[in-house]
């Protein structure tokens, strides 16, 4: 059950945004059937029954580099309401399953379309992995990193939050006005765009004077000393986000420092290089957790910098849910929350073909067709 139940949903197997996508949708209740090669391959890195972005659908496994293969893939297209599908552009039409095909068995069905570069432009058929793209899209020149080069924040803003997060949202936007219209339609969401999409804010303070630029020289990118994070005597760190004057004055208050220039001259940006090194002078007086205890109740805007194994444990994160564990791992729990059709647990990722008899003559097709696929090596099962 969830808010997506009732919705079936192809996913051709990939990598990173795409199984990504695929996860949210199973989350909030789509019926996603994973279509694995037989021959398995791709990009897999650790324990496969552990794969968090594997969580909650089945897989099927199909050759579709076969002709038979493909129709199978087809008569599953005739079912759908929606495709995900990641390969460069072109690939899926050469295989034979391309949006106009595609269309001409499902008219209804939206065809979602996973890149870095686009379905057009000079760089589309070229390589790339998140940071390539963010680069490109003039993200990863804002973020700074150690001693002024470039950052790399992690493949978050481009795989999932610029990637297969806005595939999701192209996914549902689409079916929207299929209810209206009655028609699918093609998504062509692009890292690339996505990772651009996010820096509207930043264009928006460009224009209006406010983003000087440069690395760590602005508003929010650890330029400005209100703005940033702070090592602690134990080497450990609290970040630091009174933008707002009141949780400014509430920040100096905390830190005993209303009586100083600091206190007065938080829009002074000539002095925030100063201002920002008498803050790290304070904050290397406590450790993080000192600082914590005493800040974070205030309207300071002080939190511990936690990594993944403590923010599990905080107590807002636990008495919210946010991380559960199921199969054995640790993991975020579905996001957003609805609370008429609230999404069900995790369930365990599949092997690659683990369901497809089952997933195959539940979306219709014969058994016995089913089984001489499978004796011809067209399908396989696990």
């Amino acid at each position: 059950m969830g808010v997506l139940d009732g919705v079936k949903v192809i996913e051709v197997a990939g990598i990173g945004p795409g199984p990504f996508a695929g996860m949210v949708l199973a989350d909030m209740g789509a019926d996603v059937l994973r279509i694995d090669r037989t021959s398995g391959g791709g990009l897999q890195l650790g324990d496969p029954s552990k794969d968090v972005l594997a969580r909650g659908r089945r897989s099927a496994a199909l050759d579709l580099k076969s002709a038979e293969g493909v129709e199978v893939l087809l008569d599953l297209v005739a079912e759908a309401d929606v495709l995900i599908e990641g390969f460069r552009p072109g690939v899926a039409e050469r295989l034979g399953f391309g949006p106009e095909v595609c269309h001409e068995r499902n008219p209804g069905l939206v065809f979602g379309r996973m890149t870095g570069w686009g379905q057009d432009g000079p760089q589309a058929q070229r390589a790339g992995h998140d940071l390539t793209y963010l680069a490109t899209a003039g993200v990863v020149g804002h973020v700074e990193g150690p001693e002024g080069a470039p950052g790399i924040p992690m493949n978050l803003v481009g795989d999932f939050g610029g990637g297969g997060m806005l595939l999701v949202v192209g996914v549902l936007g689409a079916l929207v006005e299929r209810s209206t219209s009655g028609r699918g339609q093609t998504v062509d969401a692009a890292i690339v765009d996505g990772g651009a999409l996010q820096m509207a804010m930043i264009y928006a303070l460009r224009g209006q004077g406010l983003w000087p630029g440069g690395r760590g020289r602005n508003l929010l990118d650890g330029g400005a000393p209100f703005y940033e994070n702070y090592r602690c005597s134990d080497g450990r760190y609290v970040a630091v986000g009174a933008i707002e004057p009141q949780f400014y004055a509430a920040l100096m208050s905390g830190l005993g420092l209303e009586g100083e220039d600091i206190a007065t001259g938080q829009w002074d940006l000539k002095r925030w290089p100063e201002f920002t090194a008498r803050l790290a002078e304070v904050f290397a007086t406590r450790t993080r957790d000192e600082w914590a205890a005493d800040l974070e109740p205030t309207e300071a805007c002080v939190a511990a910098v936690l990594e993944m194994e403590e923010a599990a444990e905080h107590p807002h994160i636990t008495a919210r849910g946010t991380i559960t564990e199921a199969f054995g791992v640790r993991q975020p729990a579905p996001a957003p929350r609805f609370d008429r059709t609230p999404s069900a647990a995790p369930t365990p990722p599949a092997s690659p073909g683990q369901h497809t008899v089952e997933a195959l003559t539940g979306w219709g097709l014969d058994a016995d067709r089913v089984e001489k696929l499978r004796a011809a090596g067209v399908v396989h099962q696990a």
